[in-house]
């Protein structure tokens, strides 16, 4: 959200949190160091180019953030977009889309596009996370065998049986870290002891598969980090940039800005409802991860993205301004150039378990049952039908299909499709709203203002009698603000009459 910042500190550095941004700071790297890793691996890219992402996620974009408690770094949700990307067009391609994604994520802040992206429907937005989980997942079991991964969703999931099937003895001892790895990750989840709670499961999965393969002396395949970091980084060349004149590769850059942002600003959403501390400024987030983006492309490295697991890690564990995201990257840089060796001791199986579990965990079946609850069937077939198709075909194709079904459901309410928006203070801590005519995606700006707008304390009043209508997208975004609101103490109440779209709403809101 556009709210301004607690405490007067902007989100900056403020030397009274310095203790609690360095401690979450190192809590922040520990968990985004093989998720770097396994992010680079499965975009079927050199390792160390995640790294690099992670490094300018966390010194560059954090010192720009709109999101201060955000941390941005290579994300599964692009990984699948890569993959195809090198498969296709060879990793020379990925360094100018990813620039010219950049450009257009910074453009995108300038004109303050921000906001329209809160417009996008969750049922598009959870069915391509649990698609992108389920490609990751179909994907990364080739990789726990020390075998190649395919190259698309069905062609991994109809390879698996003959690879396990022809397993051999490297094959085996892969398979066996791999499976200590997801189950020390499980393990530690659930019983880990409370005094170590911020340690994460990705960390203690690692070294334990790391620990079975050193003492074993398996000889299964590790990790490649090169002793200088800058020798992976490419410069773009005119040939390469040439790849630019290519409509197809537009394209691309367009498909990475728009599910980049996205996720992004969904993730952004997620910290502010994780905290009170500080609140993001949505259009400068877009601008920063523009420039993060730019500078990856101008090296070649992986996109990035703000993260959600790096992020909650990093609210967790007391994280109070931009600064713990900065350290974050600052400790990447600092362990890449002083411990390479130590990376080089991981096997791919370990990083392939860590991500076996990390896409299992965005297939989300409770988000689908959710929007079927609420809002009825419609919804729900989105989100399958986004899902299936990000799975057999590929994710734009997927996404694309999604936001086309969504303007579907808007058809039969195109007549009339105006809000209204009344709003009266009637007293220092009395607010009221009244909502007139038809709330959809397609007033969003509107919606997102309002929304922005209201109160943190005292009461508030929505009453909807005149609202005709409101689709799913904009049901969710209001009742997360009236939520927010409620856990902050503010006392709402809402009127409604007995028509169905107002029973939906109003239980939402509830």
């Amino acid at each position: 959200m556009n709210g301004s910042t607690k405490s007067g500190s902007k989100g900056g550095f403020v030397p009274d949190t310095f203790g609690r941004d360095f401690a979450a700071s190192f809590v922040v790297f520990l968990v985004a160091m093989p998720l770097c890793l396994g992010i680079a691996i499965a975009s079927g890219v050199p390792p160390a180019l995640g790294l690099v992402t992670g490094i300018i996620g966390g010194i560059v974009v954090g010192s720009f953030a709109g999101a201060p408690l955000q941390v941005s770094g290579p994300a599964a949700g692009l990984a699948v977009l890569v993959f195809d990307l090198v498969q296709k067009h060879g990793l020379a391609a990925l360094g100018p889309v990813v620039l010219l994604a950049g450009v257009i994520q910074f453009a995108g802040g300038l004109l303050k596009l921000g906001r329209y992206f809160r417009g996008v429907s969750p049922a598009v937005v959870h069915g391509m996370l649990a698609g992108i989980g389920a490609v990751i997942l179909l994907q990364q079991i080739h990789v726990l065998i020390d075998d190649s991964p395919r190259s698309d969703g069905i062609a991994n999931m109809a390879a698996i049986p003959g690879a396990f099937l022809g397993l051999d003895d490297n094959g085996l001892q892969a398979l066996l870290v791999g499976v200590v790895t997801i189950g020390a990750m499980l393990a530690w989840e659930k019983f880990k002891p409370g005094a170590l709670r911020l340690l994460p499961g990705a960390l203690i999965g690692v070294v334990a598969g790391t620990v079975v393969a050193v003492i074993g002396s398996l000889s299964i395949q590790r990790i490649s980090v090169p002793s200088n970091l800058a020798a992976e980084v490419t410069l773009p060349t005119a040939e390469s940039m040439s790849m630019l004149t290519d409509p197809s590769m537009i394209g691309l850059a367009f498909a990475f800005a728009f599910i980049a942002s996205a996720e992004t600003l969904l993730s952004a959403a997620a910290v502010d409802k994780m905290q009170d501390r500080v609140q993001s400024k949505f259009d400068k987030e877009l601008s920063a991860q523009g420039v993060g983006n730019f500078l990856c492309g101008l090296v070649g490295a992986l996109p990035m993205t703000g993260v959600i697991v790096r992020s909650s890690a990093n609210v967790q564990a007391g994280a109070m301004t931009r600064a713990s995201a900065i350290m974050h990257g600052i400790w990447i840089l600092g362990f890449v150039s002083l411990l390479p060796f130590v990376l080089s001791l991981v096997p791919t199986a370990s990083l392939a378990g860590v991500l076996v579990v990390v896409g299992a965990k965005l297939i989300k079946v409770q988000d689908v049952q959710k929007l079927f609850h609420r809002y009825g069937p419609f919804p729900a077939l989105i989100w399958a039908v986004t899902f299936v198709l990000v799975v057999t075909t590929d994710l734009l194709t997927g996404v694309i299909v999604g936001l086309a079904l969504t303007a579907l459901e808007l058809l039969p309410q195109v007549r009339g499709m105006r809000l209204n928006v009344e709003e009266q203070k009637h007293a220092e801590d009395h607010h009221e709203v009244v909502l007139e005519g038809k709330a959809t995606a397609i007033a969003i700006r509107k919606v997102a203002g309002l929304l922005d707008r209201l109160p943190n304390h005292g009461r508030l009043r929505i009453d909807l009698r005149g609202l005709h209508y409101a689709d799913h997208t904009v049901s969710e975004l209001m009742a997360d603000a009236i939520k927010r609101r409620r856990d902050r103490g503010v006392e709402v109440e809402v009127e409604h009459s007995d028509a169905p779209h107002h029973r939906k709403l109003a239980s939402a809101m509830a």
